[in-house]
């Protein structure tokens, strides 16, 4: 995906605050945070959205989500976080590539 800013950053064309990388997944501080500490769980692979997911992305994704808690350790949000994931333009995402927002730092607002 030539034009995805993700996919840009996975192959170190642009720059990011990386926290962490594996063979499936990059982490990154978000450049327009929502929280005192919110970072972006994105998969090398090149997925639109998790509408796009099915039973072949079953690792990954399970991959992804247990990440979140040794991450959320890491970042020292000891009292709990939040795990959001944007699907498509009316759920609010920006960047058509799946990825995770995780969230903490403080009390955050209710949904």
């Amino acid at each position: 995906m030539t034009n995805c800013i993700f996919c840009k950053i996975i192959e170190k064309q642009l720059p990011s605050d990386l926290i962490h990388e594996d063979d499936k997944i990059i982490v990154f501080k978000d450049i327009r945070p929502k929280a005192k500490v919110h970072l972006l769980i994105v998969p090398k692979e090149h997925i639109k959205s998790l509408a796009e997911t099915n039973t072949k992305h079953a690792t990954l994704l399970a991959h992804m989500l247990l990440a979140l808690p040794e991450l959320a350790k890491a970042q020292g949000l000891a009292h709990g976080f939040r795990t959001v994931i944007n699907t498509g333009v009316e759920g609010g995402q920006e960047i058509d590539h799946i990825h995770f927002h995780l969230l903490g730092g403080g009390i955050l607002p209710k949904m």
